[in-house]
């Protein structure tokens, strides 16, 4: 903890590490909300992401190989020895990741568990200079690191067109959707808002040249974390980013262009896939309009007419469903001007 009495541990000790941000602003409001580490159950859910329902492997050694563990044998190695993400993406699709859990028999020090560990990197909400509320690390992140989760109430999808068409245009919209193809016609959807009660994943703004990368996880649930992996090695002090249309590859703008919906865009009232059949491919795409594992796709995006936690410019009027369209001041080079839009949800159409 900083010895500085400016600052405070938002997460209120949730966290193994705490999260600072300064209590006084004289440009913003100190954000009012219920700090979560994990997903919780929210209106219209019948699912609770804390229930335990996938089963464990029965590995006795101090961690698992995919010689003889059940969980690798099946959906395949998601992490190295020293718990960095691997590459795993096929065709623009990524493989759906599935971690030991609490029936496994393998222990705590397992390499297949790192999600489930939680926070571990110092991380500071800060006043940004143009986009409010922001994120940045403390110290230097190497690529392939886990470093926080996107949690909130997970949230039945006619619950979250409810709360987006009670919206004003000045409200932020944080509703991250997931869908995951699995097959013919098999589609699962996911839907997480950390407005009310949240982690600091709701404080991450969005860029066109991201340096984070969102991976659906399972744990203990069929309920997907939705983690947020480092793209490349980041620096101490750097703002923490990712793509609102679940993407992380940069394309060039007239690809990236507002309208198109990214198989994984993550703009307000949009749609994050993620499969996730065990199996199968599961997709986690997240490049505006590119999609990342064989077979299967996995969308997260978070709508467009929706405000990141600060990007949140009154920006131009969209033609569809009256939506202002929010301008983008990421900065990057490859900016498309304004922030990923998809209206799926506001507009009933799955």
């Amino acid at each position: 903890m900083s010895s500085d009495s400016r600052f405070v541990d938002l997460s209120n000790s949730l966290e193994s590490v705490p999260v600072l941000i300064e209590q006084t602003s004289s440009v913003l409001t100190f954000p009012q909300f219920q700090y979560s580490p994990d997903n919780v159950q929210g209106p219209g859910s019948t699912l609770d992401p804390s229930e335990v329902t996938l089963p464990g492997c029965s590995c006795l050694s101090h961690s698992c190989s995919s010689e003889s563990c059940s969980c690798l044998q099946t959906h395949g190695q998601a992490y190295d020895s020293t718990h960095t993400l691997l590459h795993r993406t096929h065709s623009g699709f990524c493989s759906p990741v599935f971690e030991c859990n609490a029936l496994c028999s393998c222990g705590e020090a397992c390499s297949n568990r790192v999600v489930q560990r939680g926070l571990t990197l110092k991380l500071e909400v800060y006043s940004t200079e143009k986009r409010g509320w922001g994120v940045r690390t403390l110290k230097s992140i190497p690529k392939g690191t886990f470093v926080c989760e996107y949690a909130g109430e997970v949230i039945s999808f006619e619950e979250a067109r409810r709360r987006q068409l009670a919206q004003r245009a000045e409200d932020n919209n944080y509703i991250i959707a997931v869908r995951e193809h699995a097959g013919e016609g098999s589609v699962t959807e996911t839907f997480v808002d950390p407005a009310r009660v949240g982690n600091v994943g709701r404080f991450l703004n969005h860029s066109c040249q991201p340096n984070l990368l969102m991976q659906p996880v399972r744990v203990h649930s069929v309920v997907p974390r939705l983690a947020l992996f480092a793209g490349r090695s980041i620096d101490a002090r750097e703002e923490l980013t990712f793509d609102y249309s679940g993407g992380y590859r940069n394309r060039a703008p007239a690809q990236r262009d507002a309208g198109t919906r990214s198989e994984t865009q993550r703009d307000a009232g949009t749609q994050s896939e993620t499969q996730r059949d065990a199996g199968t491919q599961s997709e986690t795409q997240r490049d505006a309009g590119t999609r990342r594992d064989a077979g299967t796709r996995s969308e997260t995006q978070r709508d467009a007419g929706t405000q990141s936690e600060t990007q949140r410019d009154a920006g131009t009027q969209s033609e569809n469903h009256g939506v202002q369209r929010k301008e983008c001041h990421c900065g990057a080079k490859s900016c498309v001007q304004f922030l990923p839009l998809d209206l799926s949800i506001i507009s009933g159409k799955r």
